[in-house]
């Protein structure tokens, strides 16, 4: 599972080196064929649910449920600092709202509008767009780790995170037949994320870049 390295001006999200020859690489320009984002407007309000209290800080948000073949596995869970772990468990929320609409082949009701925004919301409504019309899902464990949050002010900061994908593999979403995706450097990625905190309090995706095959993240 490949999200383009670099999209529009800006860049974009999380896992996966599975998609690149499933989706493709490359980026888009973040627009439907009207022109519009689905969901954009709506928050993407979805209906299942595992996304942890999601009450628990007072914010309304929309419920992320994952097939019990799609497994992440987040390390680092809890820095002691508030800000850090608020910023830890959104991006936790973010990326289950992408691989929720590839597993289901939606993205109106994925809640990816709720934590992506800017050329991010347009990345990862592309990249999820082609994997859904490519019927392209995936099945195992994600293994998100050496997770690091610097904070620039109340409203600003980067996380950066290595992704383990060797125990995931490319699924056909209408026959579940998996294709059998081999271990090499190429499925230990680096990534280094902008996001920054909405009106709402909610700590969105605006910018990312990958590195695919990093030394940082090798075993």
């Amino acid at each position: 599972m490949h999200r383009p390295a670099r999209l529009t001006s800006a860049a974009l999200t999380a896992s996966a080196a599975l998609l690149l020859t499933a989706c493709g690489s490359g980026g888009g320009d973040g627009s439907s064929s009207s022109g519009k984002i689905a969901g954009a407007d709506s928050g993407d309000k979805t209906s299942a649910s595992p996304s942890a209290s999601a009450s628990a800080d007072g914010i309304e948000r929309p419920e992320i449920k994952l097939p019990s073949d799609m497994k992440m596995v987040f390390e680092g869970q809890q820095t002691g600092d508030a800000t850090k772990d608020a910023i830890l468990a959104d991006n936790e929320r973010a990326e289950g709202t992408v691989w929720q609409a590839m597993a289901y082949g939606d993205v109106k009701k994925s809640g990816m509008a709720f934590y992506y925004t800017d050329d991010a919301l347009a990345g990862v409504y592309q990249y999820a767009k082609r994997a859904i019309d490519k019927k392209t899902s995936w099945a195992g464990t994600l293994r998100y780790f050496d997770r690091q949050v610097t904070v620039f002010d109340k409203k600003s900061a980067a996380l950066t995170y290595c992704v383990d994908e060797s125990k995931a593999d490319l699924k056909n979403r209408e026959t579940n037949k998996l294709q059998g995706t081999k271990t090499t450097s190429d499925s230990y990625v680096f990534y280094n994320l902008g996001v920054k905190r909405n009106k709402d309090g909610v700590w969105q995706t605006w910018d990312l870049t990958e590195d695919r095959g990093s030394q940082k993240c090798q075993p």
